[in-house]
């Protein structure tokens, strides 16, 4: 019972007992709604006594023997007594009653126009709990009728703490389900069930002689689906089809759409589904009629099945509503159930572009050849890497083994033998001049005489199209400046001697033993190129990758502190792929180390003052899903070589097998070494004992011997970082009052990247008059716990005519720099103080 009621029947209790005559005054409470509050009533002159049915004989003694001075406030919880068991009868005649009347008091301290105190009356047994009335209250309605009455006594209930039926509607559906819903179960219990079905009907249309939650739901979803189905509805369906279409497609978006209750959504859709047998239906349908349909997870699963007959008959002109195989992809990713789907469709786009691209043409000319395997060509191997590494994110990929076996073929047979074939052919004949500059030049060329520190990160097998991934996403980041070219890589292609190549040298050569020496000194490990490096530049630096991801910043600043070149060993790529337990996990490592790349660049840009960066590879290397038969492997290599691996060897002597190439360790390093290198003309693989097959380096291909080198350079005193954002929890898409509270989250906690911010929150029109009170919201909310980060605005809107046909909006603007980073369409419906708006 709110505080002003007690005062209204304190006040008039204690004007009775206010005369120097004792007094005693009996109070019936036929409904028992003051039982909570009757000990908290302050009586200036007076005392409460309790009266229960079976304590009449002793108040009578106690009254009129006991204490005979006392004025008494003699409280039942229960009605009057007929006078035959009414043992306090005599008593009652010479002492006075008192009647309070909740609904009347209810109605005159909230400003209830009279007309509506049987509303009020007839839901007297909700206001009998003082913590209830209490929230009805603080809703803080502005103008009632039987329909706010309703929908707040609902929202107290549900809950929430705006009185909306959108609210109450979203709390019955995300806090429990469809078959019976405790909050249903409350509204029975106060008789409100059918107030919500009446609100139902005038919110959504939805009018049922025998209305079921079920069928609201159903109603909902069906209509949603008729407005975004480019076809007639099933008969089954057509009697669930409201004509206020425009209500539930707000409520529905809304839903869909939040933070928070996205993924109940996704829950009742799968549950509708089911229960309208969407499936056999949507299944009968034109496929095209389905393209803009987003309420079901099911439509994707049909489209998805569309595309995999489309690719697996090699159609790429296909099209649905004018929109392409990688159009739709794109665009089904961004609806609501893309996230379910992302890997499906990725796989999709993907296979597309093999289907389409994958079918290598020979260049002639070898510089012709890398400059467009730089520019263009290097995308089909990433469609391969990129299909496997969402391929293998599914669980169940039966679907798509079809696709996959098409694309495996076209990459091995049709691109990755015949672009290494032409490769091997066109150098050849170009003397194994690409016109690239050579990998063992890198640090003449690019590290001896820079001006400002450099960081040189090597990684392991980073080959090309995986450093134009790096690239792209370094050139996306407005904080830095990036550009990408190719080194011609040595043979054999591998870590030996890719390493070698990138450290200051006069001379590279094989010992008799087949070790790399740079300058006569073995350089395997990082203690020893670290000696080869100050030998050039004494204030450098060789550091392991793993041995600073967990660093201190101080520790990390020490590493590059007066130093001009430090490098950075890099292994995640060949880690997994050199292991044939790990190999076809290649695919993630080049994901992984894309992401451990960028961040490091990052984080040594913003906590050790080092903003220039090289990221470079001692190889790349050959991937294919399909392992190859041992008879289809070339043989001889091991028992001719010294040193042999899958894709090369050296030795004295030439393998002589077809379909294999040779030049000599001089032509690779510039020196006398008359020893041959032997590599195969196609992809294929040497007959050799060791590790795994599918994931190989060594040999000659652009793939194998075009390094990457990324250069970029930072922005000095520039943090990577973000703002805290917020967003509207609540699904109110109507207001129906001048004063209204949202609830909203701040969407990330605020961390060393997540910086605290402000914003300015408030209504406008479309004119763009503001119609509401500003609020000020400092996002800076630490909570990791989502729940934590949610607060709650009141808005005050401008006591005005507003029109229901125009367009109004919640807006939320950067307080800083005036950026407006939130809008919200909604309805005015306020009714003016003399239009209640009542009905029913």
């Amino acid at each position: 019972m709110a505080e002003l009621n007690l005062k209204q029947i304190t006040d008039k209790l204690n004007s009775e007992f206010a005369s120097d005559v004792r007094k005693l005054v009996f109070w019936y409470d036929a409904n028992a709604e003051f039982q909570e509050d009757i000990d908290s009533i302050e009586l200036e002159n007076a005392k409460v006594l309790h009266l229960e049915p079976d304590n009449q004989f002793y108040i009578k003694y106690f009254l009129e023997r006991e204490d005979t001075t006392t004025n008494y406030l003699v409280y039942a919880p229960f009605a009057k007594p007929s006078i035959r068991d009414n043992h306090l009868a005599d008593t009652i005649r010479y002492s006075k009653e008192f009647f309070a009347d909740r609904a009347s008091l209810l109605t005159l301290d909230l400003g209830i126009d009279e007309r509506y105190k049987p509303v009020i009356q007839h839901y007297i047994k909700f206001f009998a709990n003082k913590d209830r009335t209490q929230k009805f209250y603080d809703l803080e309605i502005e103008n009632f009728n039987r329909s706010t009455i309703e929908v707040a006594l609902m929202s107290v209930l549900c809950k929430d703490k705006t009185a909306s039926f959108e609210e109450v509607l979203r709390s019955i559906l995300t806090d429990d389900g469809l078959q019976d819903n405790k909050y249903l179960a409350e509204f029975e219990k106060y008789d409100l069930l059918s107030a919500f079905w009446q609100q139902a009907d005038v919110a959504f249309g939805y009018n049922d002689p025998k209305p079921t939650l079920e069928k609201l739901v159903i109603t909902m979803f069906v209509t949603y689906a008729a407005k975004s189905i480019h076809t007639d509805m099933p008969q089954a369906w057509k009697p669930f089809i409201s004509y206020k279409f425009g209500n539930i497609i707000a409520f529905m978006d809304n839903l869909m759409n939040s933070y928070l209750y996205g993924t109940r959504f996704d829950e009742i859709s799968e549950i509708i589904y089911n229960a309208i047998n969407g499936k056999n239906y949507l299944e009968k349908m034109e496929i095209e009629t389905l393209v803009d349909c987003n309420i079901f997870a099911g439509v994707d699963e049909l489209l998805i099945s569309w595309i995999i007959g489309r690719l697996e008959n090699e159609d790429i002109g296909a099209k649905l509503n004018g929109k392409t195989i990688p159009e739709l992809c794109v665009e089904r990713r961004k609806q609501h159930f893309g996230k379910n789907f992302r890997s499906e469709y990725f796989i999709l786009q993907n296979a597309f572009d093999m289907i389409a691209e994958g079918k290598y043409q020979p260049v002639s000319g070898i510089k012709n050849l890398v400059k467009e395997y730089t520019e263009t060509t290097y995308k089909i191997d990433r469609y391969y890497r990129y299909f496997y590494f969402y391929f293998d994110k599914l669980e169940d990929t039966t679907q798509f083994e079809k696709i996959r076996e098409l694309v495996e073929n076209i990459y091995t047979n049709e691109y990755l033998n015949r672009i290494t074939v032409n490769w091997n052919n066109e150098l050849a004949d170009a003397d194994a001049e690409t016109g690239l500059a050579l990998q063992r030049d890198f640090f003449a060329r690019h590290i001896n005489y820079s001006k400002d520190r450099v960081v040189v990160i090597i990684s392991d097998a980073l080959r090309y199209e995986v450093a134009h991934t790096l690239f792209e996403k370094m050139q996306a980041d407005e904080k830095c400046n990036a550009s990408i070219g190719a080194m011609q890589g040595v043979l054999p292609s591998y870590t030996p001697l890719g390493m070698a190549s990138l450290l200051p040298h006069k001379t590279i050569e094989y010992s008799p033993s087949y070790d790399v020496l740079v300058d006569g000194k073995a350089c395997s490990s990082t203690e020893q190129r670290e000696a080869i490096l100050k030998e050039y530049k004494i204030s450098s630096k060789c550091v392991q990758f793993d041995s600073m991801k967990t660093m201190k910043q101080a520790d990390l600043r020490s590493i590059f502190t007066g130093q001009d070149v430090v490098y950075i060993y890099h292994n995640q790529i060949d880690a997994r792929g050199d292991k044939a337990a790990s190999e076809n996990e290649v695919f993630t490592a080049c994901e992984e180390a894309i992401e451990e790349i960028y961040t490091l660049i990052k984080r040594i840009a913003s906590q050790a003052n080092t903003y220039h960066f090289i990221v470079t590879a001692d190889h790349g290397f050959i991937y294919k899903r399909d392992k190859i038969q041992a008879t289809d492997k070339i043989a001889g290599a091991a028992s001719k070589s010294n040193s042999v691996g899958q894709r090369y060897s050296i030795s004295a002597e030439e393998i002589k097998a077809d379909g294999v190439c040779h030049t000599t360790v001089g032509k690779v390093l510039g020196s006398v070494d008359e020893r041959i290198v032997s590599f195969p003309l196609a992809s294929d693989i040497f007959k050799v004992a060791g590790a795994g097959q599918n994931y190989v380096h060594g040999g000659c291909s652009p793939q194998e011997m075009l390094v990457p080198m990324i250069d970029v350079k930072v922005d000095k005193g520039k943090k990577e970082t973000s703002l805290a954002e917020i967003a509207l929890v609540s699904l109110t898409s109507k207001i129906t009052n001048l004063i209204t509270t949202l609830d909203f989250v701040q969407t990330e906690p605020v961390s060393d990247v997540v910086k605290e911010t402000s914003y300015r929150v408030y209504f406008i029109s479309d004119s763009n008059e503001k119609i509401s009170n500003e609020n000020i919201v400092i996002a800076d909310k630490k909570d990791k716990d989502t729940t934590k980060r949610m607060f709650r605005l009141r808005f005050n809107f401008k006591n005005k005519k507003y029109d229901k046909s125009q367009k109004y909006y919640l807006v939320a603007y950067d307080d800083k720099n005036d950026i407006e980073v939130l809008r919200h369409e909604i309805i005015m419906d306020i009714a003016f103080a003399d239009d209640f708006g009542f009905f029913g």
